[in-house]
């Protein structure tokens, strides 16, 4: 893939009219407003493509994985209420953007995703724009035990239920923000961990996703 890592005039005017749409449709955090109007989303596009990456829509990037709407990657980033020096678990890493987005929220991020290609195509690309999280090659349905426990967790991919083993990789006050539902639309889920084996759960809009694929998914 030819990546078109020149950011002119007319990429940062597109990101302001994108920021606008988002606002339009209900975002409401000015930090996500802030990191969604830096990050340059068209670095995660075929140079081919440049014009369609500031679109809000969802985007084939290969692998029949697609890079994320943008309102979508807002809504889920407003959920997660990123604080700086949060440390999260991002399961499905894909182009890499949304990842992009909780680092300039602050985070600390720890992501994992289960298909080589876009794994190797991200650890490239992501250091090269300034962005290092954690990067892990494996099935995200399961979590990454070894660095836990997370201040938040965020699912990019539609869970056919929430995976007990996520919910143990959270802190006590931890966040989990997952889609839940079939593999042709699922509800956004929130589930703050408030004990031991206590969980509170608020089910929210409906979105329409990838099947998270593994041991503890489709």
């Amino acid at each position: 893939m030819a990546y078109k890592f020149v950011d002119n005039y007319r990429e940062r005017g597109a990101r302001k009219q994108l920021v606008k749409h988002l606002e339009k449709r209900g975002i409401e955090d000015k930090r996500v407003l802030q990191a969604i109007g830096k990050v340059p989303r068209h670095f995660f596009f075929d140079e081919t493509f440049w014009n369609q990456a500031y679109r809000d829509i969802a985007f084939p990037i290969g692998d029949g994985q697609t890079i994320s709407q943008p309102y979508t990657v807002a809504y889920q980033s407003e959920l997660l209420h990123v604080r700086k020096g949060d440390k999260i678990l991002e399961i499905g890493t894909g182009s890499g953007y949304q990842t992009c987005i909780l680092m300039e929220l602050g985070a600390d991020v720890y992501t994992i995703e289960r298909q080589e290609n876009l794994y190797h195509r991200t650890i490239q690309v992501l250091p090269y724009m300034g962005y290092k999280p954690h990067f892990f090659l494996g099935d995200g349905s399961r979590g990454v035990a070894e660095h836990a426990p997370y201040d938040k967790i965020i699912v990019t991919a539609g869970a056919p239920f929430v995976p007990e083993v996520m919910l143990k990789q959270l802190k006590y006050g931890g966040l989990l923000v997952i889609p839940v539902g079939d593999e042709k639309s699922q509800k956004m889920v929130t589930i703050l961990r408030v004990g031991e084996n206590d969980f509170e759960r608020i089910e929210l809009d409906t979105f329409r996703f990838v099947p998270l694929v593994g041991d503890q998914a489709w």
